[in-house]
């Protein structure tokens, strides 16, 4: 699982600094939310999921990783679609996909929570 959780979030790391470097050769930095999401939710969250999965495999091994797992890589990009087009289009219409995605990665967070209480011991 920490393997999964890795290069799913090397992949979100670069998108993230591609994103960023458009946007300053384009000066428009009307997609920083979208940046800064990238960043955290997709590069640092998920380096870090990866990284207490590794050092707690009892954790990383379960069907809770898994679930979380899935939960977080479709709900991130539903997310970061949604406010994409929002800001693109200035359309509120895709601000519910935003939502749904952020409710799908909420979800998925608590989850790892749980995982984390019932399979991280010292």
């Amino acid at each position: 699982m920490s393997i999964r959780f890795f290069k799913v979030a090397a992949v979100y790391f670069v998108i993230a600094i591609i994103l960023g470097i458009v946007m300053g050769i384009m000066h428009d930095f009307s997609l920083t939310s979208v940046h800064a999401h990238l960043n955290l939710l997709g590069w640092v969250s998920m380096a870090l999921f990866g990284t207490i999965y590794y050092l707690f495999p009892a954790a990383g091994n379960s069907k809770l990783a898994n679930t979380h797992f899935w939960l977080h890589n479709l709900g991130v990009p539903v997310m970061q679609g949604g406010i994409t087009l929002t800001m693109l289009t200035e359309n509120d219409f895709f601000t519910v996909f935003a939502i749904i995605g952020s409710l799908v990665v909420v979800l998925g967070g608590i989850l790892f929570a749980v995982n984390v209480f019932k399979h991280v011991k010292s």
